[in-house]
């Protein structure tokens, strides 16, 4: 379908509250402002007609390519055309207090000169209804017309939101979109800057600044292993660059993580798993505040569990959503989009996420475990204990009931092994936070049903003629979550039931490096993908199981799908090779960093294996 570029070919940047979608031709395609969470200024990678752009290319045919500024999120894009080169450089500024949310754009002339044409289609709310562009002195002012009175229903909507665009050469408006075509010979640049509820004014010195004072932010921020580094060479640029990624993903204030910074790109072009990922899983949190720290950054996770055990203190566990927004606002509901078109013809586009509802046991288990290897015992004051007592303590309650598990299934709730290995896993960490930061605990209680657990997941979810543990209890089906079994240090990475599990998933769920999550049924219609973070567990768990050169193997093959800028969506199909679902997205770029640290620590065996990676089982 014409209009739609793969998903490979964008660039992300942001201001860690939300983020935008730069494709390599030029093209900022996804902006929700002011928040990751809030409808969309420009939209048109859901909808290449109706979804509103803003672009800066050359006139004449060009060949183009995109890069980050070293250790930072800053991105240009470069043209090479037969009159000259050119950059458009994209960022937005890390907010401080009295700074504008705006994306800063500088076009600058490398060699010869190039004549450029600049298109500005935005379109407020989800392109519901009209917007429009009104010429000032000093820019162009954007704000919601009338329409049919229905902006109020559509999640994040506020009518008091404008946008304000000002430049260094005129764009002229004519109905709901601005042009401008000019010349940029080498050495010379013009500036644009987009404010979100502010009058910022595209002055060249004050820009400038802002650039350097933006690329000093990231360069101080980023991983740089400066005393020495178990990723391999071929591995630390890109763990260093998932680690800038998952950074974007987190919200300055609040601590919060999202998912992805996109909604609904499908998962089965054409289909209907579609899915708004812009929010905060507690499960995915929970990797991702781990992966930070294997890179160095502890504050992440601090921000996070500040964050979430205040909203725990005040909901009893059984109140508590698998998913918030970034705000902490429970009400997520799930609302389609039926006047856009979707990616390529991929329907429904979704806003909210009706995933809020459901109950997924395993996301305690992924928040003690991280709590326990991220935390210092001294940060949590009588207050966060009782939140996190009461927590393993509605474990022990409900570890036996059906759920819909990691996948957030929605053919209705089962026995989930992974749900009760993660149940175990709950208790595990509530026992050693007790016992090594000095709570007070029912340890007698927490033990026996820890035992219980164990004893059951090894009865019911391991069939023998199948030779793995399956997906949930009374089916042959496979799932990839089971190699977290070992990582998780339900059984060590030697017992032949895990080792038999690795292989029975490596026959029917990997091709060619690419894990699938599962071959059951789980209620939707369509096909999907292979799952990113499936086949950088298999990575770890080969690693880790002394099987060095298939883990090597399996996580080049991986990485080889990465887009050129070291970016990853949620699934790559294994028949052309093409990212699938929302981008970038964090439990993938967990996955990188992960596995890359694994393998690096198994290909060095005397590198010692720090406690944040989660190896500790008991």
């Amino acid at each position: 379908m014409t209009g739609y570029f793969p998903i490979e070919r964008y660039g992300i940047i942001g201001n860690l509250e939300t983020c935008a979608l730069v494709n390599d031709e030029g093209g900022i395609e996804w902006l929700p402002m002011p928040h990751v969470e809030s409808p969309s200024v420009f939209a048109s990678i859901l909808d290449a007609q109706k979804g509103g752009h803003w672009r800066i290319q050359p006139m004449l045919a060009f060949e183009s390519e995109q890069s980050y500024l070293d250790s930072t999120n800053v991105l240009r894009t470069t043209f090479e055309t037969e009159s000259g080169r050119v950059r458009v450089t994209d960022f937005m500024p890390v907010r401080n207090d009295g700074m504008e949310r705006a994306v800063y754009r500088k076009v600058e002339g490398i060699e010869g000169d190039v004549e450029l044409e600049l298109t500005f289609s935005p379109q407020l709310d989800y392109a519901h209804g009209e917007t429009n562009l009104t010429p000032e002195d000093d820019g162009i002012r954007i704000t919601s017309g009338d329409d049919d009175g229905d902006d109020g229903d559509l999640p994040g909507h506020d009518d008091d939101h404008f946008a304000f665009l000002s430049g260094g050469i005129d764009v002229e408006v004519d109905g709901g979109s601005g042009s401008a075509v000019w010349s940029v010979g080498e050495d010379e640049s013009t500036w644009f800057v987009l404010a979100f509820n502010e009058k910022s004014i595209a002055n060249t010195e004050d820009c400038e600044a802002e650039l350097n004072r933006t690329s000093e932010f990231w360069r101080d921020w980023a991983h740089d292993c400066p005393d020495g580094c178990v990723f391999g060479e071929d591995s630390h640029d890109l763990a260093v660059r998932s680690g800038l990624v998952l950074k974007l993903l987190t919200h300055r204030k609040t601590g919060a993580i999202c998912a992805a910074p996109t909604t609904s790109l499908p998962e089965n072009v054409g289909g209907v798993r579609n899915w708004d990922y812009r929010y905060n899983w507690i499960r995915d949190a929970a990797f991702t505040i781990q992966a930070l720290a294997n890179l160095g950054h502890t504050d992440e996770a601090e921000a996070y569990f500040d964050w979430f055990l205040g909203l725990s203190q005040s909901e009893h566990p059984t109140k508590i959503q698998p998913l918030y927004g970034l705000h902490g606002d429970p009400d997520l509901s799930e609302k389609t989009l039926d006047y856009l078109a979707g990616y390529r013809g991929s329907t429904p586009v979704r806003v909210g996420n009706g995933a809020k509802d459901q109950r997924q046991l395993d996301v305690f288990g992924e928040l003690l475990l991280a709590i326990f290897e991220t935390s210092d015992g001294g940060d949590f004051d009588p207050d966060d204990w009782e939140a996190i007592r009461r927590i393993v303590e509605h474990v022990c309650d409900v570890w036996d009931k059906p759920d819909a598990g990691i996948w957030e299934v929605r053919g209705g709730p089962d026995q989930f092994v992974h749900s009760k290995v993660m149940c175990w896993v709950a208790l595990d960490r509530g026992l050693r936070i007790a016992d090594e930061w000095g709570f007070d605990a029912p340890t007698e209680k927490w033990q026996e049903t820890r035992d219980m657990i164990r004893g059951d997941v090894l009865e019911h979810g391991y069939d023998d003629e199948v030779g793995s543990f399956t997906q949930a209890y009374d089916t042959d089906a496979l799932d990839a979550t089971a190699l977290l079994i070992p990582v998780v240090g339900f059984l060590p990475f030697d017992d032949e039931k895990v080792q038999n599990t690795i292989d029975a998933i490596r026959d029917r769920l990997e091709t060619d490096g690419l894990v699938k999550r599962y071959d059951a049924e789980d209620g939707l219609p369509g096909d999907e993908g292979a799952f990113v973070i499936c086949s950088f567990w298999l990575v770890s768990a080969l690693a880790q199981s002394g099987r060095v050169e298939e883990a090597r193997e399996v996580f080049e093959s991986v990485c080889s799908y990465a887009s050129p800028l070291g970016l990853l969506a949620e699934e790559i199909d294994p028949e052309t090779g093409q990212q699938l679902g929302n981008y970038p997205q964090a439990f993938s770029h967990v996955g990188l960093v992960n596995s890359a640290l694994y393998l690096g620590m198994a290909e060095d065996e005397n590198e010692p294996h720090p406690k944040t990676v989660g190896m500790e089982g008991g």
